[in-house]
């Protein structure tokens, strides 16, 4: 059986005097199954929304209206780096083993942790970035000026030089207030790459970030403060300010869906009310995070009053509360179940590169994962599901030989 691991953050002080929760504790690593349990924490950090990524090997995390990332080492069980940085960081995310940042000056910036390397992009933004995801290809900025950036990830690691400044590809622009949330789903195919946008102006818009379309737009009683897509990139589930949560399916078969054939006219808004979930937790407050399981049949949400409440996706029952840190969870992120294999990828980022914008000659530190050697015939024959394609093409070869040797013989 798979274990499912996830890893929490918290901002501000402790809420009370409570004996039994460690001191100074900032991010939490937790096992949720087979059976919960807390499994690590490292101390001395406190991370506002949206600045808490993590990674195979480190966790990182930016610090409240401070210019500097705390880096952890999930293999070492420690805090390894204190790294700065020239402006205040708003939000991170990881595109690889890169570490994108979105500042309060409008800025983004790209670190290589395995080189050093940093890239910073011009102030496209004129407010602060608020939040930034990453795609294989490209990354998306929202920000406070309402106001969403499409980059692309291949243009902005790029080592030749240019005189040119770095643009963003295209613009999202539809929102009328302060962008809280972005989410987006793992397709690589031109025509679903959807990407979803929640602001203050009480609505969400599901976009087409390839082609710069609006989609969809959704409108909710009050303002969406978090938001995450199911892995299969089947429907959303919004926490809004008067602390309910609400999901959108855009598939349905009939007229009410969202996208597809049967849906109706882009330009129709659809008006969410009825909440998710038979109950609402009471005395929590509205999440200030949330995130799906690897398969999305379960959802956590984190609450400013210390509360993690783990809700059954699937029978919709009423959430049940995993812990309480004792102060205001900000960060819910959870960590694929195959990442400890190694997957497909051929290094791993044991210990991070400080960056250094003076620096033009770069050294990548990093650690072998994948077998260098070509495959030998056993292990061909020990990886395989049953027989290997080489042994029954042998196996043919060889009856066929039988068989032209028979009939030699008889011709003789």
């Amino acid at each position: 059986m798979l274990s499912e691991e996830f890893v929490s953050a918290i901002c501000g002080a402790p809420l009370s005097s409570n004996t039994s929760i460690a001191k100074d504790v900032g991010i939490y690593g937790h096992t949720l199954s087979p059976t919960y349990s807390v499994k690590y924490n490292f101390k001395k950090s406190s991370a506002p929304v949206n600045c808490v990524a993590v990674s195979d090997s480190h966790v990182y995390a930016a610090q409240e209206n401070k210019a500097y990332v705390h880096v952890y080492s999930r293999i070492r069980g420690n805090q390894e780096a204190f790294v700065a940085f020239p402006e205040r960081i708003r939000c991170l995310t990881l595109a690889g083993d890169v570490l994108v940042l979105g500042t309060a000056e409008g800025r983004l910036m790209l670190w290589e942790t395995s080189t050093g390397r940093l890239v910073s992009t011009p102030a496209r933004h004129v407010q602060a970035v608020s939040c930034v995801i990453a795609t294989p290809f490209h990354v998306l900025t929202g920000s406070d000026d309402s106001d969403i950036h499409v980059w692309s990830l291949s243009s902005l690691l790029e080592l030749t030089p240019s005189s040119a400044e770095h643009e963003p590809e295209r613009s999202l622009s539809n929102h009328r207030a302060a962008i809280t949330a972005l989410s987006v789903n793992a397709s690589v195919s031109y025509d679903t790459n959807l990407c979803v946008s929640a602001s203050k102006d009480k609505s969400c818009i599901i976009w087409n970030y390839q082609t710069g379309d609006a989609l969809r737009t959704l409108l909710f009683p009050t303002s969406p403060l978090c938001m995450s897509l199911d892995p299969a990139g089947r429907a959303i589930i919004v926490g809004c300010e008067d602390s309910s949560l609400y999901m959108a399916e855009f598939f349905k078969g009939d007229s009410k869906a969202l996208l597809g054939a049967q849906s109706e006219d882009a330009a129709t808004v659809m008006q969410i009310s009825q909440p998710f979930g038979a109950t609402q937790p009471t005395g929590a407050g509205p999440a200030s995070c949330l995130a799906f399981s690897y398969d999305g049949t379960t959802l956590l949400t984190g609450h400013p009053k210390g509360q993690i409440m783990k809700w059954d996706v699937v029978d919709n029952k009423a959430p049940v509360e995993l812990t309480n840190l004792n102060a205001a969870v900000t960060n819910l992120v959870f960590v694929s179940p195959f990442e400890s294999k190694g997957g497909n990828k051929a290094t791993k980022t044991s210990t991070i590169v400080k960056p250094n914008q003076a620096e033009r000659a770069y050294t990548v530190t990093t650690q072998l994962e994948a077998d260098l050697r070509s495959p030998t015939r056993v292990d061909e024959l020990v990886n395989s599901t049953g027989f290997s394609q080489q042994a029954l093409e042998n196996a043919i070869a060889e009856f066929q030989q039988a068989l032209a040797e028979k009939e030699y013989e008889k011709k003789e």
